[in-house]
């Protein structure tokens, strides 16, 4: 039963991800409808049950926009592991204040930034200007996605069509191809 279970919001947009018996008894509340069946059965004492592995709402949650907090991980997975003033890709990076700290420079998004260990010791508690460096990017909090939590899992490929960044672009048929 530790089997996941995406939840559709009832526009079929992706709202999360629940265990079996959650989704059991949001179907058989008829709070929602399986769109997908699992692989089993669950069994009860006087029936059994298909494991659904996408189910749908059937009536409209309203999805809050989570702000990502800004922590070590995410500020490198915003700089896409590489260091903002050279632009080498490393795992050996270090958090670095565009308007350091001694200077009274916040701990915001737009004044974090991901460097490399040689950058780090180069700039040296100086703004990039006094150090005679340049940033490759303008720091910027990331973009809400709401889809985040379920981008870095394993997904079953039942769920492919349910998922935007999943989804098989539209291959043409040859009768379309030949109007062209």
């Amino acid at each position: 039963m530790s089997e996941a279970v995406l939840i559709l919001n009832q526009n079929y947009e992706p709202l999360n991800v629940c265990g079996v018996r959650r989704a059991l008894l949001l179907v058989l509340g008829q709070k929602a409808q399986p769109l997908e069946l699992g692989s089993g059965e669950y069994h009860s004492v006087s029936q059994n049950f298909p494991i659904p592995s996408v189910i749908r709402l059937l009536y409209m949650v309203k999805r809050p926009l989570f702000t990502r907090r800004l922590s070590r991980r995410e500020v490198f997975w915003r700089d896409q592991f590489s260091c903002q003033y050279c632009g080498r890709q490393t795992r050996e990076l270090t958090l670095d204040h565009v308007v350091p700290r001694v200077l009274n420079g916040p701990h915001t998004w737009e004044n974090v930034v991901a460097a490399c260990v040689p950058c780090n010791h180069r700039k040296a508690g100086r703004t990039p200007a006094q150090a005679n460096m340049r940033l490759l990017r303008e720091p910027s909090p990331p973009r809400a996605n709401p889809y985040y939590h379920l981008m870095h899992r394993s997904l079953p490929d039942e769920w492919s069509m349910y998922l935007p960044w999943m989804a098989q672009p539209r291959r043409s048929t040859e009768s379309e191809l030949i109007r062209v």
